[in-house]
């Protein structure tokens, strides 16, 4: 197998690659599908290659609000790699796509057999709990505006894409806002030129007008992703 087209395996050494290669099957993540949901035992792990993998906290009236989204630059499941085999929360599939999984007991393996693999999942495990640390401190002071920016430019920075389709109910549930909000957020971003939005379908039109109007977050969560991928 080539080394796959996720960072998380590209960022570790050949050595600890070689550890997992031989048990990673490529799988579909199909829009919707819930990986694991919250109380679970983990008995998976997935290596996006491509689309978004939400984790999300789900609420008694049925709601779901974000705490942190992995694609292609990470992982889903590291807690179980760690011995916490229960999940704290819901992973779902929110932008299809495909990733390679591995049983959980063949990371206990190759972690008990490596200890700069286990760093690295220590590393990426400390990354969900930063991104969810930084999403709850988001939703308490940003506005939706500034908020939603942050979303479209993390969402359209995994799946490498300007063209993103992503309806206003998603967006809502995600942002842990009313839909009315994210309308008439998503209608002034449309009017100043950052955005095209149509039927579920938002098109990027300005990067850079985008990022300077998101919220501090988006760049706070890239830094931390940075360090993580570097640091060993």
């Amino acid at each position: 197998m080539n080394l796959p087209p996720n960072h998380f395996l590209q960022s570790i050494s050949p050595g600890d690659f070689e550890l997992l290669r031989p048990h990673l099957q490529a799988v579909k993540l199909p829009h919707g599908q819930i990986l694991f949901d919250q109380g679970d035992i983990i008995k998976h792990i997935y290596f996006p290659i491509g689309g978004v993998v939400s984790f999300v906290v789900p609420l008694a009236d049925g709601q779901q609000i974000e705490a942190g989204m992995i694609g292609k630059d990470g992982v889903v499941g590291t807690p179980a790699a760690l011995d916490g085999a229960k999940s704290l929360n819901r992973a779902i599939v929110q932008v299809p796509d495909e990733a390679l999984m591995i049983d959980l007991a063949h990371v206990k393996a190759a972690v008990a057999a490596s200890r700069s693999l286990r760093v690295k999942f220590y590393q990426h495990d400390q990354l969900i709990l930063a991104q969810a640390q930084q999403s709850a401190a988001c939703n308490a002071v940003h506005e939706i505006e500034a908020r939603l920016c942050r979303w479209i430019l993390r969402t359209r920075d995994l799946v490498e894409s300007d063209k993103l389709n992503l309806t206003q109910e998603f967006l809502a549930q995600m942002l842990g806002v009313r839909r009315t909000s994210v309308t008439l957020a998503a209608r002034h971003l449309q009017a100043v030129g950052f955005i095209k939005y149509r039927r579920g379908r938002i098109e990027i039109l300005d990067h850079d007008g985008l990022q300077e109007a998101a919220c501090e977050c988006y760049e706070a969560v890239k830094t931390q992703q940075a360090r993580m991928l570097t640091d060993e």
